[in-house]
C-alpha cells in the first residue's frame, strides 16, 4: 500500500500541473486578442519655457489627453500602465524622452477617460537646445497580465513645436 505522504505528493503534483496548464492557457489565449485603442493629445498651453540657472531648459505644459484604451483589457488583464513621453532629437542623441504624465488603470471602466492637467513630471532638457524643437508627444502602455507576459504597445502624436523664444 502507498503511505499517506505518497499519495499527498501524489495530489499536490497533479494540482500544480493542472494549475500550470491552466495559466499557459490563460497565457496563450491573450494572443487571440487584438486591441484597437484610441488616444489624442493637445497642447493647449505652454504655460512657461525658461532657461534654468544651470543653463538648462525647462517647460511646463497645459495638456488635453484623451483615451480609450478599454480593448486592451481582457479577463486576464490585472491592469495597465499609461505614461506620456515628450520625444525629441538632439545632436548629442539621437532619441531623448521624457515622462510628462503616468497613471494605472485598474479596471476596464476607467479606461476611457478625459484628463486636462499639466505635465506631472518636470520638462527638462540637459542644455539649451529645446528652442524651436519639434517634438513628438507619445502614449505608451504596458498591460500587466494575471498570468503570461507583459504586452506594450503605444500611439504617437506628432506635428508639436516649442517657441524660439523663452518666456
Amino acid at each position: 500500500m502507498h503511505s499517506f505522504g505518497y499519495r499527498a505528493n501524489a495530489v499536490l503534483t497533479f494540482a500544480v500541473t493542472i494549475l500550470a496548464l491552466m495559466c499557459a492557457m490563460a497565457s496563450f489565449s491573450d494572443n487571440f486578442n487584438s486591441p484597437s485603442p484610441t488616444a489624442e493629445v493637445q497642447v493647449l498651453n505652454i504655460n512657461w519655457f525658461q532657461k534654468k540657472p544651470d543653463g538648462d531648459d525647462e517647460v511646463s505644459l497645459t495638456l488635453n489627453i484623451t483615451a480609450d484604451l478599454q480593448t486592451l483589457f481582457t479577463w486576464n488583464t490585472k491592469q495597465v500602465f499609461v505614461f506620456l513621453a515628450a520625444e525629441y532629437e538632439t545632436p548629442k542623441n539621437a532619441l531623448n524622452q521624457v515622462s510628462l504624465w503616468d497613471v494605472i488603470i485598474p479596471t476596464k471602466e476607467r479606461a476611457k477617460f478625459w484628463i486636462r492637467t499639466t505635465n506631472k513630471y518636470r520638462f527638462i532638457d540637459q542644455g539649451s537646445s529645446l528652442r524651436g524643437k519639434d517634438f513628438n508627444l507619445t502614449l505608451h502602455w504596458h498591460v500587466m497580465p494575471k498570468t503570461g507576459k507583459m504586452f506594450v504597445d503605444k500611439i504617437a502624436m506628432t506635428g508639436f513645436r516649442l517657441p524660439e523664444t523663452y518666456r
